[in-house]
Formats: structure tokens, C-alpha cells, sequence
């Protein structure tokens, strides 16, 4: 059968709720996944799979009849059915058709699950697909405000939830009560309608325990769930900070904070776990005291003549069948439960509405020049706290504009605006004349090439970081961008050249030659409009003179928005924006922010005697290594 190369997200499912009175609303959010509309295939297989559960259903309800006939034959009482077939009346016959029977339903509910295999991991898949979707569409500010270790311990729960909801649902859920309806017609055939009213009666009272001790349970889940996420999250941003964590020789700080948040996880557990005990102590009761009032009555109907021996074990046996479902019921009630209080977390995340979104019949950007203009724009994260104040400027295409000033200034805060990251909340940006809010996000970004301060890069080889700029770029333009961004003779050297991997966030290279890759993949993307976000603030002077250089030349000719922390790299802007406190208080050329003699004058004068004082370090550096040599 054809399998789609990749998943067709569909319309986000409304949100779960683990306390819902009906669990039937929660499972129809859930039902579209199990029978995929553009599937047939899938459809095909759910079918087949209720056709074998249907038919083991019917053999594990007549394998006890086999057991119960054996018994009167081997008993000798003659009570054996006449339409029985001659083959069948020998004791041993009826033994070896009774194991055959259990063999056969086993066989088909083992036929029954790989059949459905596919239909269950499908459902898994498209909603993992949906959520990694949405996680990408939804906003910077979300994303700040989460922490990264809880965020996948959700999804990894839910993804497992999604198969066991899905599993029990159509596999054990369905086939566990078609099973209790056939026991009910053979039971009231067999042995009349008080043996049914027992049987109710007891698997009313075990599914009304079972619903009460597991509603209960949802809460102790969560608060497991909860816990769990406090110690994972704490482990990984721990780990993420190991180099810090060394500094300042603060492992047993760490240890103490990751064994408090276990420490709830372990006492949460624990209830858990024990409440899980008091759940199957009492179904063990209540069905203990079902099967012991029917085989009472049999024993009773046996002294009278009523039945014979056989009857007595049959009705054991399909006592001890009816267990097994009800077992199940219980199960696969705790487990739906369970996997929607797991779930409801997951689809939590689905239900927040993306904060920034395509407007209804959004066009394509195209880009003929690249002039960008910000007119009268203002900006806050929040009401009390404004961070732009009306700026605006205009870079002409295929110019340079540098955005300087002091920290928290709002320079960094441009470029996201400009990403649309975040909306404005007055004014305007556009691209060409284009308001950027009237286009697609996507083709708004694939214009835009960005080279930021702090250039982290996947844990994946260095090719596959220089193709992030362009995945269908070819060795020879691997190669080509590599050398004009200075990198392609550091590559060279490395034992497995452009295979070699980078380390988790690119650790295993330098702020140096994670600035170049990053050059390198803007180089790739070859766009019209270049960022430059503080490139090079983080590097010292000699690799910024270094970097400095490919800079330029991959600026060449394209618009071009550099955030400048070191004034040196943006003498030769054609515009130079300066901001302080979200304002634009200056703007001009270099010379004439100069002759101001303003804020721009003194930033500059501050940075010259800091590069001065560097200079000098660099001359005593390289008078002590001379020394050392000539020693």
C-alpha cells in the first residue's frame, strides 16, 4: 500500500479535559485520527481488524462450552448436545477442540493488532505533526516564557498517550463490550435470568468503582505529571548550563535543586501508585463475590438435578472469561483517563492561538528593490514599559543604515520587528511600499537574511548547517560560500571536512567559526535584505577584523540593517540611526553624528579609549610571548 511521504496536518482538535464528565467528547476529538477521511488504505484496516476482533470474540465465548462438554464426557454423564458431531464426543476431542478454540482466539487478536499497527502510529504521527507545526507558528513570546525541558516532556507524554487512546479505543474498548453482550445471551440461555441479574449487578458495581477510584486518580496523576516536569525541566536547563555549572563549582547546588523537584515527584508517585493498589483491591473484590453467588448457585442447581458438572464448570469458566474483560474495563478506563490527563496538557499548547498570523488573502512578497522604511513605529511588551517611541527611518535599497545607542536602547527589538516576530503596536514597517503586515510571513523571511550576535547552530554536521541557508544547494555552492566567508581552509583541516559535527548548539567551534557558518548559510540564501545583529560583538578585535571583512562583502549591493555595538565597524554606513531609551535622538553619516559632538560623539570617544586600552594589552601580550620565545 502507498504511504504519503509526510503528514497533511489537519485543523487543530479542540481542547482535552481529563475532568470531563463524558469521555465520549474527548474520544470524538480523537476519532477523526483514527479514521483519516483521505486515507482509504487506513480505513480498509480499521475494518478488517473489527472483523477478526468480531470473530475472536464469538471463538473465546464458545471455548468454554468445549471445557464444560469435556467435563460431562470424561464425568461420564451423558449430557453431551446430540447435534454435536461424532467426531466431537470423545473426551479427548472435545480437550483438544476447547485449546484449539483459545489458540484460534488469541491467534485472530494477534491478527487484529497488526492489522491496526499502522492505523494507531498514523494517528500518533499526524498529531505529533499538527503539534510541531504549531509550536513553530507560535510567537517569540511564547516561546521566552517557556521552559524547554517541561515543553517536551508534554509532548513526549502525549505522543504515548495519543497510541494508548487510540489502541484501547478501537482494540479493547469496542471488543470488551461486544464480548460482554455475548455473555450475557449465553448466560441467560445456559442458566437463566438470575445468573444474568448477578452479572450485572457485578459488572455495574466493578465499573462504577472503577470510574470513582480512577477520577480520583486523575488529580494525583497530574500532580505526578507536574512534578515530573519540574524535575526534567531543571535537569536539562542544568545540563544546558554544564560550562556554568563548572565555573563556579556549583554541583551540589544543582544536585540539591534536581533532588527537591524529585523529591515531589517521588511523593506524588507514591500516591499514585498506591491509589493504584486500592483500585485493584476492590474490583478483586467485587469480583470475587460476583463469580462465588453464581458458582454457589450452580453447586446448588447441581444437588437439585438441575445441572450436571459439566454446567458447573462451564460456568466457572465463563465467569473466569468474563474477568478478563472486566479486568480490561477497568484498564482501559484508567488508561483513556490517564492518557487524556496527559494529553490535556499537549493540547493546551494547541489551543493558544498564534499571536502573530497571516492576515485572509495575504500576497507573496517580491522583492524588485529592497527600500525598507519604519514610519512613526512604537512598541512595548508591555502597557507600563514602551520600547520603541515613534521611529522611523528609511533604508534605500541596496544602502546601508546602522542602528547604534546604549543597551536596552531597542536596537535588537528593530530587527524583530522587522522579522515580525513581534507586531507593532503603532505604525508602520514596509518593504518596497509593501506593508509587511499585508504579506505572508514566509515569503517575508525568505527575503531576509540574518547573521545574529550569538550564532547557534544543530547538533548535526557542518554541512548541514551551511545548507540551512539553502537545502538545495549544491556541494560546489557548499564549497563556493564557504571560501568567501573565509571558513572553507578551517573546514579542509577538519578529519571529516564538511561531515564534521558541530556539537549541541555548535559548541564544539568557536565564537569565530560559528560567526563564518553563519555567514556562509546567509551567503547561501543569497536574500535582498541582510540583518546584521550585533555580528561581531561577542568576538575580540583581531577575529572582528577578520569577520568584518566577509561581512562586507556579503552586504555588497543588498540592503542592509547592521545593530552595532563596537562604532568602529559602521563608520562607513550611509546612514547611522542612533537610539537611546526607544527614541531616535540622532541620524546621519559618521562625519556628521561627529560634528554634532551628541550622544553619538561620546559613545565613540568611550569606544576609542577601549580600543586603545586593548591595543595596548595586545602589545604587552606580544612582548611577554617574545620574551618567553627568546628564553
Amino acid at each position: 500500500m502507498t504511504q504519503p511521504t509526510a503528514p497533511k496536518p489537519r485543523l487543530r482538535p479542540q481542547a482535552l479535559n481529563a475532568d470531563d464528565a463524558s469521555i465520549w467528547r474527548s474520544l470524538s476529538i480523537l476519532w477523526t485520527y483514527m479514521w483519516p477521511s483521505d486515507r482509504p488504505d487506513l480505513k480498509r484496516r480499521v475494518v478488517w481488524a473489527m472483523l477478526a476482533m468480531l470473530v475472536a470474540k464469538f471463538v473465546t465465548v464458545l471455548s468454554p462450552y468445549f471445557f464444560g462438554w469435556a467435563t460431562d464426557a470424561l464425568s461420564e454423564q451423558n449430557a453431551l448436545p446430540d447435534w454435536l458431531p461424532p467426531v466431537l464426543l470423545a473426551p479427548v476431542m472435545l480437550v483438544l477442540a476447547y485449546n484449539a478454540a483459545r489458540v484460534l482466539a488469541v491467534a485472530l487478536n494477534q491478527v487484529r493488532d497488526a492489522i491496526f499497527a499502522s492505523v494507531g502510529l498514523h494517528a500518533v504521527r499526524e498529531l505529533a505533526a499538527i503539534t510541531f507545526e504549531h509550536l513553530h507558528a507560535l510567537s517569540l513570546r511564547y516561546h521566552l516564557a517557556r521552559r524547554t525541558g517541561g515543553l517536551t516532556r508534554v509532548i513526549d507524554r502525549a505522543v504515548k498517550g495519543i497510541e494508548g487512546i487510540v489502541r484501547f479505543t478501537i482494540l479493547n474498548g469496542l471488543p470488551t463490550l461486544i464480548e460482554f453482550a455475548f455473555m450475557a445471551i449465553v448466560i441467560w440461555y445456559q442458566f437463566g435470568f438470575w445468573y444474568v441479574v448477578v452479572v450485572a449487578t457485578t459488572v455495574v458495581a466493578y465499573t462504577y468503582y472503577t470510574v470513582a477510584a480512577s477520577n480520583n486518580r486523575i488529580k494525583i496523576r497530574r500532580a505526578m505529571n507536574e512534578a515530573d516536569n519540574d524535575a526534567n525541566t531543571k535537569a536539562v536547563d542544568s545540563l544546558l548550563n554544564f560550562e556554568t555549572v563548572k565555573y563556579f563549582g556549583n554541583e551540589e547546588m544543582e544536585l540539591g535543586r534536581f533532588d527537591r523537584a524529585m523529591s515531589g515527584y517521588e511523593s506524588a508517585a507514591t500516591k499514585t501508585w498506591t491509589s493504584l493498589a486500592w483500585l485493584n483491591f476492590g474490583q478483586t473484590m467485587i469480583l470475587g463475590i460476583g463469580m462465588a453467588l453464581c458458582m454457589v448457585m450452580s453447586a446448588m442447581a447441581i444437588e437439585a438435578g438441575e445441572q450436571t458438572i459439566g454446567d458447573f464448570v462451564l460456568i466457572n469458566a465463563l465467569l473466569l472469561q468474563l474477568s478478563f474483560p472486566l479486568n480490561f474495563i477497568g484498564f482501559i478506563y484508567r488508561e483513556i483517563r490517564q492518557g487524556i490527563a496527559d494529553l490535556e496538557a499537549m493540547f493546551a499548547v494547541l489551543a493558544v492561538e498564534p499571536e502573530i498570523q497571516d492576515k485572509p488573502g495575504a500576497q507573496e512578497l517580491a522583492i524588485a528593490r529592497g527600500t525598507i522604511r519604519f514610519d512613526d513605529v512604537h512598541f512595548h511588551y508591555d502597557a507600563d514599559r514602551p520600547i520603541l517611541k515613534g521611529i522611523s527611518f528609511e533604508v534605500p535599497a541596496g544602502k546601508t543604515i546602522a542602528i547604534v545607542g546604549p543597551s536596552g536602547a531597542g536596537k535588537s527589538t528593530i530587527s524583530r520587528l522587522l522579522f515580525r516576530f513581534y507586531e507593532a503596536t503603532s505604525g508602520k514597517i514596509t518593504v518596497d511600499g509593501k506593508d509587511i503586515t499585508e504579506v505572508t510571513q514566509k515569503s517575508l523571511r525568505a527575503n531576509i537574511g540574518m547573521v545574529p550576535q550569538d550564532t547557534v547552530l544543530f547538533n548535526d554536521t557542518i554541512a548541514y548547517n551551511l545548507r540551512y541557508g539553502r537545502p538545495d544547494a549544491t556541494d560546489a555552492e557548499l564549497r563556493e560560500a564557504a571560501k568567501l566567508a573565509q571558513i572553507d581552509q578551517f573546514i579542509e583541516k577538519l578529519p571529516q571536512g564538511f561531515d564534521s559535527e558541530v556539537g549541541e548548539r555548535g559548541l564544539k567551534l568557536s565564537g569565530g567559526e560559528k560567526q563564518r557558518v553563519a555567514i556562509a548559510r546567509t551567503i547561501l540564501k543569497s536574500p535582498p535584505i541582510l540583518i546584521l545583529d550585533e555580528a561581531t560583538s561577542a568576538l575580540d578585535t583581531h577575529t572582528e577584523r577578520e569577520i568584518q571583512s566577509a561581512l562586507d562583502l556579503v552586504a555588497k549591493d543588498r540592503t542592509t540593517l547592521v545593530i552595532a555595538h563596537r562604532l568602529s565597524t559602521v563608520v562607513s554606513a550611509d546612514l547611522i540611526l542612533v537610539l537611546r531609551e526607544g527614541e531616535a535622538v540622532e541620524q546621519g553619516t559618521h562625519a556628521e553624528l561627529m560634528a554634532l559632538d551628541g550622544l553619538y560623539a561620546s559613545m565613540w570617544a568611550r569606544q576609542r579609549e577601549v580600543d586603545e586600552a586593548e591595543a595596548k594589552l595586545e602589545e604587552i601580550r606580544a612582548e611577554d610571548e617574545g620574551f618567553i620565545t627568546r628564553k
